[in-house]
C-alpha cells in the first residue's frame, strides 16, 4: 500500500495524524507530512480509518508502488 496525499485539498485539520500518527504527522507550522508513504500491513487499517475521516478526501491509498 501506498499513502498519497493531495496538498492541493488538504487543509491540514489533523484528524489523519490524530487516527495515524504513525503515519501522519502535524508539525508545529501546520504542515501535514506523511511519516511512512509505505506503510507496513500492521498499520494498514489505520491508513484506510483516517484516508475515509479525511475531510477533504485528500488521502488516497493506492495498491500499487
Amino acid at each position: 500500500m501506498r499513502v498519497i496525499v493531495d496538498y492541493d485539498q488538504c487543509d491540514a485539520n489533523g484528524l489523519c495524524s490524530e487516527l495515524a500518527p504513525k503515519i501522519f504527522e502535524l508539525g508545529a507550522d501546520d504542515v501535514l507530512r506523511v511519516r511512512e508513504e509505505r506503510p507496513r500491513p500492521e498499520l494498514w487499517p489505520a491508513a484506510e480509518e483516517a484516508a475515509r475521516a479525511c475531510p477533504k478526501l485528500a488521502i488516497t491509498l493506492t495498491e500499487h508502488a
